[in-house]
């Protein structure tokens, strides 16, 4: 490949040699990621895995793919892009465990207005680090140069995830029933979610970013840009250990939309709106943006990442699982007989 190169094409504003460049810059990172199972490096038309099935009865696979949004705009204003990639990974890792999958490996696309090779290394080094994260592997992406329809500094970032979860061990809400707890796992903050709200409410274009805030202890800028949760290892750790019959990852239409989505017909999680630990920056938000707790509720995780519903039984032996991940969920809620299938209280 040293001796491609295209003197009209580089005219029309495309580099094949800075690709090529990038992905030099990113091995080190790809390879971090690598598991049992990768079967081939980076630079071939496809991203082989060969999966340990062995103890399954009867695989399947579970795949998610999703974006990082508009979020991306803070990573540009700010000029820090290795953590953008944790994100991108989270949005699909976090869909599929849902359900129980182990994700296997991931795949990133970036579309960029100009393909400046370390910047892109940058952004396939949080990529690299949300895999190592989730325990799967970066096995293949894509970097598409698109001059002439994005700005030279604007890019979007986007990804899919391929999981497997033996059908019998498949997260069965048709189990739930009423006394059942709901734990919440906290969010760093607005993960992926709502950012055309949040950037119009904070004017992040004219904002000062790097100004420390006393209110959420650090700079608006920081807590805007902190990467995602990844929940994969502790969902995984839980499910081992406790009774788990319904997880739900909170994104994008917030409690409202996503609740629901694991709770069966004649229930309704009852959510205690009194325990729920919501970080500073939800409250600046919706006090400068004047939002009503309802829209808020609609639209953000409120400092609740992921809900996971147990039975009462193993709600002790879920929570020390969580926290020997890492992570200080506590319950904030139960199931209880109902249409609604969510009900803040």
């Amino acid at each position: 490949m040293e001796k491609s190169h295209s003197a009209a094409y580089a005219a029309a504003g495309v580099d094949i040699t800075a690709g090529y460049k990038g992905v030099k810059l990113m091995s080190a990172d790809v390879k971090r990621t690598h598991i049992p199972g990768v079967v081939s490096d980076i630079g071939g038309f496809g991203g082989l895995f060969a999966p340990d099935l062995t103890g399954m009865t009867e695989p399947v696979l579970v795949s998610g793919t999703d974006g990082v949004g508009t979020k991306l705009r803070l990573a540009e204003l700010l000029n820090k892009h290795d953590t953008i990639g944790i994100d991108c990974v989270a949005m699909c890792v976090n869909d599929v465990i849902c359900c129980g999958a182990k994700p296997l490996f991931f795949l990133d696309y970036i579309a960029i207005g100009k393909n400046v090779p370390e910047k892109v290394a940058a952004i396939v080094s949080g990529v690299a680090e949300g895999c190592v994260q989730a325990g799967c592997a970066l096995i293949g992406g894509e970097t598409a140069e698109h001059p002439g329809m994005m700005a030279a500094d604007d890019y979007d970032l986007a990804g899919f995830t391929v999981g497997v979860v033996d059908k019998p061990k498949v997260i069965d809400s048709g189990r739930m029933a009423e006394g059942d707890v709901v734990l919440a796992l906290p969010s760093s903050g607005f993960h992926s979610n709502g950012y055309s709200l949040v950037r119009k409410v904070f004017d992040v274009e004219n904002a000062d970013l790097g100004r420390y805030d006393d209110e959420l202890g650090e700079t608006l800028g920081e807590a805007l840009l902190r990467p995602t949760v990844i929940y994969v290892k502790p969902v995984l750790r839980c499910i081992e250990a406790a009774d788990v019959k319904g997880v739900s990852h909170i994104t994008g239409g917030g409690f409202y939309e996503n609740v629901p989505r694991c709770i069966p017909d004649g229930l309704c999680a009852r959510i205690d709106k009194a325990a729920i630990k919501t970080p500073a920056i939800f409250r600046l938000l919706q006090k400068k943006g004047g939002i009503d707790e309802h829209d808020m509720f609609n639209t953000f995780n409120m400092g609740v990442g992921m809900a996971v519903i147990v039975s009462p039984e193993t709600a002790d032996a879920a929570l020390s699982a969580l926290k020997a991940e890492g992570i200080d969920a506590y319950v904030c809620g139960e199931i209880v007989a109902g249409e609604e299938k969510v009900a803040l209280c």
